[in-house]
């Protein structure tokens, strides 16, 4: 396995392990009540975005060439730490 896949690998089960938590994010905002649901949903749906662009990130380096995925690291990067402060943050919330 080369850097490039390895790099990938981590950042691929990373992504899965924090769509488990919104998951779980979802599962307790449906049990709020109505009014918290509504902020709920928002962060969730905001959540759900940012993943979508981690997601897209995770496909450009998927996708890069050997030489080029050195320079779609930076982005990808900011992306997962986008996600990473979100879902803890969201995740202590609810």
């Amino acid at each position: 396995m080369n850097k490039k896949e390895a790099y990938q690998e981590k950042f691929d089960a990373q992504l899965r392990e924090w769509s488990a938590k919104i998951d779980e994010l979802k599962a307790k905002a449906d049990q709020a009540k109505a009014e918290a649901k509504i902020e709920y949903y928002e962060q969730i749906e905001a959540l759900r975005t940012k993943q979508a662009a981690a997601q897209t990130k995770l496909q450009e380096l998927s996708t890069s060439g050997e030489q080029a995925w050195e320079e779609l690291k930076p982005g990808l990067e900011h992306a997962w730490n986008d996600l990473k402060t979100s879902v803890e943050e969201r995740y202590v919330q609810i």
